[in-house]
């Protein structure tokens, strides 16, 4: 009898337990690879610190005239936020070729547990990580004005705008390991997986307003709005800078959130849909 006809004989503890699981796992093959951590980090890092010094006086915001009240690096500071969660989304979902490989998947598989417990394991275990080093590097990076690596920074510290900022990063997280999850389930080879991720996730990265507005192209900014991760990285945006001068060329706040969350949702259900009918990573 496989999973899917078991699933409704399962209880309810034991999705959430083998999904925790998983989570876990996920997280102590990340802690047993250091070099992980400084790899989504360390890059992100450096490119933010060259970036910012090469771009600063070239940056010029959208519908601004005057005076810059913003730094590049203040502006550019959530796309690289958003950009260590999608190294993380990468990196963790390449996990599910390997287990495949191993023969560790085809073993959850047969387990008296559903389907969508693996999905949400998965998922969970990923977006946890790429959670905690995007927050780490967004205590980080402002500290580095101290040493002359950044410039002074007005960031939003309030609750509320924390909360938001967790939030939001929450559901980039979700989503972007969802889409990595899906890729990463069709694809046999590691080798296959980082070229495809390269085509499609770095893309939407850079068309996502994350490191520029792009409104200097008819079709590029027609893209940029077309892209369900260019609302994650304006809302936040939104949460962490108080410059007005950017808030107010940003999409609502209400928009932002709708699109990341309905995007977090169709990544989560296609992949609970082509894990349950497609049986070829089960043979």
């Amino acid at each position: 009898m496989s999973s899917d006809q078991n699933s409704n004989e399962v209880p309810q503890s034991s999705f959430w337990l083998a999904s925790w699981t998983l989570a876990v796992r996920e997280v102590i093959r990340f802690v047993r690879q250091r070099s992980r951590l400084i790899g989504a980090i360390g890059q992100p890092i450096v490119f933010w610190i060259l970036f910012g010094a090469g771009l600063h006086g070239a940056f010029q915001l959208p519908g601004v005239e005057d005076t810059q009240s913003i730094s590049f690096q203040e502006y550019f500071l959530p796309g690289i936020a958003v950009l260590i969660v999608l190294f993380t989304s990468i990196f963790s979902s390449i996990s599910v070729i390997q287990d495949r490989n191993e023969g560790f998947l085809q073993g959850v598989l047969v387990a008296p547990v559903p389907r969508s417990a693996i999905v949400m394991g998965k998922v969970l275990g990923g977006s946890i990580l790429a959670m905690i080093q995007a927050a780490l590097f967004l205590v980080i990076a402002p500290l580095l004005h101290w040493i002359g690596l950044a410039p002074a920074m007005n960031l939003a510290s309030s609750i509320s705008g924390m909360v938001g900022a967790t939030l939001f990063l929450a559901l980039i997280a979700i989503g972007l390991t969802g889409l990595g999850y899906l890729f990463a389930w069709k694809i046999n080879s590691v080798q296959g997986y980082h070229g495809v991720m390269s085509l499609v996730l770095l893309p939407m990265w850079l068309l996502s307003g994350a490191f520029f507005p792009g409104t200097g192209s008819v079709w590029m900014s027609w893209l940029i709005r077309l892209n369900p991760l260019t609302y994650g990285v304006a809302g936040l945006r939104r949460c962490l800078v108080t410059d007005p001068a950017v808030l107010q060329v940003l999409p609502p706040f209400w928009v932002c959130l709708s699109v990341t969350l309905l995007f977090a949702a169709i990544c989560l259900s296609v992949d609970v849909f082509i894990t349950r009918r497609d049986p070829a990573v089960a043979s």
